[in-house]
């Protein structure tokens, strides 16, 4: 049997939003009394499995089982993965992450609430993005019927990119555990042939994610939600961002930018 369930699905995405804002919400109680919103780096991951738990509940004798329980492995086996290596990554690090400092600095000085302002803009905004772009995934839960060629190779795709990410990840870790490292920059291994090739592994993990839901009707609407993961990653608040003042501290960065590709892997360039 093929087909979708639309009714089963409109009645799970208001569920699933509200069950990813309360994850958001309790790692904001956490968050604060800690007194620092790095930690919320580690529920983002966490945020998605969430959200494809709660479509595999809720699509229980509707979608098909065995495209519902593979894609919702996926999901977990990218998300908490994420999750612990950003977790074991932080726990080294005291301190709060520049990044909400710096927001939450400015806007202490337009006269805001740092913590009205961080719920609202760090942890509301997170668990919107995570749900939108998780909406491949919902509508998979309720596809009926088997994966079909383009699913399979969403699942290649997966493989791919989590490939990509988890490697990438290593490589940096160990990288940055050698102290004789410290202020030289990594690029060898993935890292020779992008400079963030943990963010394409992440952005492509997702494109793997929507191919499986785009084999079937609706799935092929949820499109802007890869889309978005991609820019994130590649221009908005992944890539972009660290970057950001990287050359001030590691003169030999410059180099690295002119010689290897900012996001797709690509052979590196020769320069004078």
């Amino acid at each position: 049997m093929t087909g979708f369930d639309t009714t089963g699905f409109l009645i799970a995405l208001p569920i699933s939003f509200v069950a990813v804002a309360l994850l958001m919400a309790a790692t904001f109680a956490i968050n604060e009394r800690a007194g620092r919103h790095s930690g919320v780096d580690v529920t983002w991951g966490l945020a998605f499995v969430v959200a494809a738990a709660t479509a595999w509940v809720l699509s229980l004798g509707e979608g098909g089982n065995g495209r519902r329980t593979v894609v919702l492995l996926l999901v977990a086996a990218w998300g908490l993965r994420l999750a612990t290596h950003i977790y074991l990554r932080n726990r080294k690090h005291s301190g709060e992450d520049p990044r909400y400092t710096d927001m939450l600095d400015r806007a202490e000085q337009r006269g805001h609430s740092r913590e009205a302002y961080a719920f609202r803009m760090i942890y509301l905004t997170q668990a919107g993005s995570a749900w939108f772009i998780s909406l491949p995934v919902q509508v998979a839960m309720f596809q009926r019927g088997g994966f079909g060629w383009l699913g399979y190779v969403g699942i290649a795709v997966w493989a791919v990119g989590l490939f990509f990410e988890a490697v990438g990840d290593h490589q940096l870790t160990v990288f940055k555990r050698d102290e004789s490292n410290k202020g030289k920059v990594l690029d060898t291994g993935l890292w020779r042939y992008t400079r963030h090739p943990n963010y394409f592994g992440d952005a492509t993990v997702w494109w793997g994610l929507s191919l499986i839901a785009f084999a079937m009707w609706p799935g092929i609407l949820t499109i802007a939600s890869p889309l978005v993961m991609t820019w994130l990653l590649s221009k908005g608040t992944g890539a972009a961002t660290l970057e950001k003042d990287i050359g001030d501290r590691r003169p030999g960065y410059v180099d690295y930018v002119k010689s290897t590709s900012g996001f797709v892997p690509l052979p590196p360039k020769k320069h004078g």
